[in-house]
Order: structure tokens, then sequence, then C-alpha cells
């Protein structure tokens, strides 16, 4: 992927990147997360504009991830950037790649082509199999272990919520055929879940 960006001796930014994704707390955003991203590009990768750029943003997308912070997406963006400004990367490659990894913020519903992609494709597992969901389900809950129940609660049925609001929650028509219907029950079940008990 470096090579064909024309980006050499990237073997030291390799072992930071994956330092980072195993640092302490994760449970979710871990190197499975970004295995299956990667998996789940693979089958996409026909649909890419740009390809190697895709998949260098899918790299860094969680390359920070702090519960308590709320720029983990703009600060992983940053690093994106940085990197590749370091490496002599063109300046569009550079801005292209951090618009990329921030599209993964998920707070802009219009998008379209390859930011369009890299977001169907980080979330893609809502619409996998009911274990495989309730496990992520699970290990986000842990990564917010320091959070009270009813804190986290009102504050995960809003983001479930917002997802099930939009007209469609996948962009390209490959990711809307595979995963739209049972992204729509498995957060549908998951509100279900979070709001049967009374939070304490």
């Amino acid at each position: 992927m470096c090579a064909s960006l024309g980006l050499v001796g990237s073997d030291l930014e390799f072992a930071r990147v994956v330092r980072a994704w195993r640092s302490f707390g994760r449970r979710y955003h871990t190197l499975e997360h970004l295995s299956a991203c990667l998996v789940e590009f693979d089958s996409a990768r026909h649909l890419a504009q740009s390809p190697a750029q895709l998949e260098l943003a899918l790299w860094f997308h969680d390359a920070v991830y702090r519960t308590w912070r709320k720029d983990n997406e703009l600060r992983s963006a940053e690093w994106a950037a940085r990197f590749l400004r370091g490496h002599a990367a063109d300046e569009a490659v550079a801005t292209s790649v951090r618009e990329l990894v921030f599209a993964t913020a998920h707070v802009m519903s219009e998008l379209s082509g390859d930011a369009a992609l890299v977001v169907d494709v980080d979330l893609s597992i809502l619409g996998k199999p009911r274990e495989i969901y309730d496990e992520f389900e699970r290990n986000v809950r842990r990564e917010y272990w320091w959070v009270p129940r009813r804190r986290f609660v009102d504050a995960r049925c809003a983001i479930l919520r917002s997802f099930l609001a939009r007209p469609r929650i996948y962009h390209w028509p490959q990711f809307h055929e595979l995963y739209e219907e049972a992204a729509r029950a498995n957060l549908d079940r998951a509100l279900r879940m979070l709001t049967s008990r009374p939070p304490r």
C-alpha cells in the first residue's frame, strides 16, 4: 500500500500504528476490528477511486482512541496527514486521506465516493450476524466501563437512534444490499436491550 503511494521507510510508522491499536483499554477498537475492516474492503476494493488512500485511511481511522475524548477521529486524521507529509507525499494525497479518516466520525450522513465507502466499511459491523453484533455492543460497553450506566445508556441510545433515523445507513448498493436490513434489526434489538431495565 505504501509503495503504491510512493512512500518509503514506513516501517517505524507501521510499528507505531500497530502499537496504538493495541493500547490499553480497547475491547472493540482493536487490531481485530482493523483486520475486519481490511477484509471487508478487499471485497469492495473495485469500488474505490483511490484504493491505496482508502486502505491507508482504514489503518489510521481508529489509531487514536480514548473514550474520554471527543476528537479521536480528528487526531487520527491529523496523524495520517503528518505521516504522509513527512514522507513527501503530495499535499492532495495527505488532504484526501485526512478527510477519509475524519469521515469515520460518522457525523455526516451525506457522503459520496471513497468517503462513503470508508464509512460503509467501518459500519459493516452493524449488519453482521446477531452473535457478532451483540459481542460488539458488549465490547463497546467494556471500553466505556468508567461511565455510569444511566449516562452510558442515554448516550448509546442516542447514537443508535441516529443511525436508525437515516434513510439509508449504507451508501453503496453493495453494502446496502448486504447489511441494511440486518443492521436495522440489530440496532432495534440493541435499543430494546439497553432500555429493558432501568438504568442505575
